[in-house]
């Protein structure tokens, strides 16, 4: 196979999972590592995300690419601008402690906060999610500190409920029931 060829094959075998008006949220190509894990440099952006080291991430880069063979509702992928393909963020959608909720999770490069392109996102997974006749809840968490993805995950129509505590950390919950 020629490196054409090989191209092309990678971008057929690549999957968009929805587009909204800024963006298209599709599976990583493997040669996408590189833009993945050099996301997770900013310190800013990890403030609030579980922390990992560099092979943490890989293994979850390279675990996700296997499993766009067999799953296309459950994943991590990859936000990039519609307009001109730039990487913007990953996302996911993944069970939660039942088999009906699916949670949401989402980190973004810093120069696209406050944009509402965190907001447009929320809003498409969690209608991507409930395509899924399964499903019955959709929910989120963020830490305690985290007020502009509370923001977020509230204007994308989840209500903050008690918080809980997930690997020894008091993290505050949203949900939103299938309705």
């Amino acid at each position: 196979m020629t490196l054409g060829e090989k191209i092309i094959s990678l971008f057929l075998s690549m999957h968009t999972i929805l587009e909204t008006p800024r963006l298209i949220i599709r599976e990583f190509l493997p040669d996408e590592q590189d833009i993945y894990l050099n996301h997770f440099t900013d310190e800013e952006v990890c403030r609030h995300i579980p922390k990992r080291t560099t092979d943490e991430r890989i293994k979850i880069f390279l675990i996700a690419t296997v499993n766009y063979q067999t799953n296309k509702k459950l994943g991590i992928w990859g936000m990039f601008n519609k307009a001109n393909g730039v990487f913007i963020g990953s996302c996911l959608l993944r069970l939660f402690d039942e088999p009906d909720k699916i949670e949401l999770g989402y980190s973004m490069e810093r120069k696209y906060w406050g944009q509402g392109i965190a907001t447009e996102m929320a809003e498409a997974l969690i209608e991507y999610a409930f395509t899924d006749a399964d499903v019955n809840e959709v929910v989120a968490v963020t830490t305690l500190e985290n007020i502009a993805s509370q923001r977020v995950l509230e204007k994308a129509g989840l209500v903050r409920t008690d918080n809980v505590m997930r690997n020894e950390e008091e993290l505050a919950f949203f949900r939103k029931s299938r309705g």
